[in-house]
């Protein structure tokens, strides 16, 4: 509750020409977008891309924003839609690689931090790659954007059930993978 009322100040804030406003948003939720970002393409450059995208189109569309929900879940479902787009601009003149899951350059943590978050990120997005897109984004939705599988279904025009059942193939297929991983990494 807490949030929403501090997101709504923010947002008249910045509607009306504060750019702090934007930079808190901006601080607020980028790592949480960027996590999502990276589970749905695969490739942090690329997430960081959309993340970028995604906040420059917020910036320039302030007069326009009517936030009615939460801007967390605004955010994501930007972020979402955002991908889709890329993915289909993508699909029509290439195919989708994994290649350059490099290092995130932020100054607010230590390296070791970074380095450890860069290698989560990097098995998450490698063991992401190997799911179907749909499930992908079911996931990443659910866990990262914390949107419910209603909200999940009216944004992939499917049912509840059809969300339900990519989530659970999804997370089927990733534990297995991950468990596979862990094994190979342990030597059993």
């Amino acid at each position: 509750m807490r949030s929403m009322m501090e997101d709504r100040l923010l947002i008249w804030q910045f509607k009306r020409g504060s750019p702090d406003a934007l930079r808190r948003i901006y601080e607020k939720y980028r790592l949480d977008l960027l996590k999502l970002a990276v589970s749905l393409v695969t490739d942090v450059n690329a997430a960081e891309d959309v993340v970028q995208d995604v906040f420059v189109s917020f910036a320039q569309s302030a007069a326009k924003i009517g936030v009615a929900g939460e801007l967390r879940k605004y955010l994501v479902t930007c972020v979402a839609n955002r991908i889709r787009n890329r993915r289909r601009d993508q699909q029509r003149h290439e195919a989708i690689g994994l290649e350059g899951a490099d290092c995130l350059v932020c100054g607010s943590r230590r390296p070791e931090q970074w380095a450890i978050l860069n290698e989560e990120l990097r098995s998450l997005s490698q063991a992401m790659a190997q799911i179907p897109y749909e499930q992908r984004e079911v996931v990443g939705l659910y866990t990262q954007g914390d949107l419910t599988f209603r909200q999940i279904a009216a944004l992939q025009n499917v049912s509840i059930n059809t969300v339900q059942g990519r989530y659970r193939y999804g997370i089927a297929k990733l534990r297995s993978i991950l468990n596979g991983e862990l094994e190979n990494e342990t030597g059993g």
